[in-house]
């Protein structure tokens, strides 16, 4: 009988424990199972919708007052040319799992629908669009006085990272992902970087130490070499010149001035540093009111009229300009790992004219057209995007060169 009464002691002791330690670490499990199971094609779309759940994260208010876009609905174009064949425009939207896409033209919202879930009032994972959300906040305290000048060095503000391949680079450096420092970013790869980074992420650890981990691989500002970890170290700059989390800045100096209409979530580590990187969560509406502000550089006309500069023009000039042999696009840049120029933390497009956009893993896209006073944008959950044969990014630059001409003629 003691004997039993043992055994069925053990096994109650044993299932207790097991109960407590599911509750302790109940949040690290969700988190990774999110993260290993993140691209699923069955359920990345869901996960898109949901990152600010499974993950830690903080909180962006809606506006007090709100702003929003009058609307004039329009069709689309049938078709767009890609290598000089014809292709359906909705069945591309369709193949690459599109979720939410928008037209704004002159300040009116043209065209706006939704599919898998997504919604008008539904946030949706930035990936890395939100590095421009974070090079807009760079302008921003360079102009209240926070930093002094983009020419100064990153371990000036952040030297946990001396001793890191950060060491002496400077804030422009970063800014135009050209650190030098060693980095992996392929996504179909497991072990690459940016998925070691992914996986700390799932687990909360300290994204700081991550970032002071890395080692230089070039000379500073003579390559460009897409580095997601840069925009991450300046986001800890951010946070310790201006004495705030990137979270409260980004409501003071954007989300509360342009009248977003939706709270945002921004995922965050163990500690409450934000994913600098691309971790905010927005809706399609709020992610199109930047791409408005840009269009207009930097400045905002509220719904009374009223015009305020938000980010410098300058800065805007600055951010959306190739201003280095490295930086500039072109198919055989021996300077640059891409065919694309790059800015601050602004993508150039191949080709283009005035167009600049951010951009962001799995078909994130905010596509702007100045002259034609047009911003498209795109929340997608394309499972294959890491199929690089399938050349989804010259497809979407075609989709949109081409929506933007079919509005310029009034359509």
């Amino acid at each position: 009988m003691i004997k039993k009464l043992s055994v069925k002691g053990i096994g109650l002791g044993f299932l207790i424990v097991v109960l407590v330690l599911l509750v302790i670490y109940q949040k690290n499990l969700i988190r990774l199972y999110t993260a290993v199971t993140l691209y699923d094609e069955d359920k990345i779309a869901a996960n898109f919708l949901s990152m600010y759940e499974s993950f830690n994260s903080t909180v962006i208010p809606a506006s007090t007052n709100a702003f929003e876009f009058p609307e004039e609905p329009k069709p689309l174009p049938k078709v767009f040319t890609y290598k000089g064949q014809p292709k359906s425009l909705t069945e591309f939207l369709d193949e690459t799992q599109t979720t939410g896409f928008l037209v704004l033209k002159e300040g009116k919202i043209v065209y706006e629908n939704y599919w898998l879930g997504h919604g008008k009032d539904k946030q949706h994972i930035s990936f890395s669009v939100a590095k421009s959300f974070v090079s807009a906040l760079m302008g921003i305290a360079i102009e209240e006085g926070y930093v002094s000048s983009i020419e100064e060095a990153v371990t000036d503000y952040v030297p946990e990272l001396v001793g890191s391949g950060y060491e002496g680079v400077s804030i422009k450096d970063v800014l135009q992902m050209s650190s030098g420092v060693r980095f992996n970013e392929d996504y179909g790869d497991f072990n690459s970087d940016i998925n070691r980074f992914s996986r700390a992420t799932a687990f909360g650890t300290s994204l700081d130490e991550f970032s002071a981990s890395l080692v230089r691989e070039r000379t500073p500002g003579t390559y460009h070499h897409y580095v997601s970890i840069d925009t991450q170290v300046l986001g800890m700059l951010l946070t310790r010149a201006t004495g705030q989390s990137l979270t409260q800045y980004l409501t003071d100096k954007i989300w509360e001035p342009l009248g977003m209409e939706y709270p945002a979530y921004w995922l965050a580590d163990d500690n409450n540093m934000e994913l600098a990187l691309g971790g905010l969560n927005v809706t399609l509406r709020d992610y199109a009111k930047l791409g408005w502000l840009y269009l207009n550089q930097g400045a905002w006309t509220d719904q009374q009229n009223t015009t305020q500069q938000i980010v410098p023009k300058q800065w805007v000039v600055d951010s959306t300009t190739a201003d280095a042999p490295h930086l500039l696009p072109g198919e055989n840049n021996p300077d640059s790992s891409s065919s694309f120029g790059y800015g601050y933390q602004w993508w150039l497009p191949l080709g283009a004219k005035d167009e600049f956009a951010a951009q962001g893993i799995y078909d994130q896209y905010i596509y702007i057209d100045p002259d034609q006073k047009l911003v498209v944008v795109k929340n997608s959950a394309n499972y294959r995007f890491t199929d690089k044969s399938l050349n989804w990014k010259a497809k979407h630059y075609a989709m949109f060169r081409t929506i933007s001409e079919h509005f310029s003629e009034g359509r």
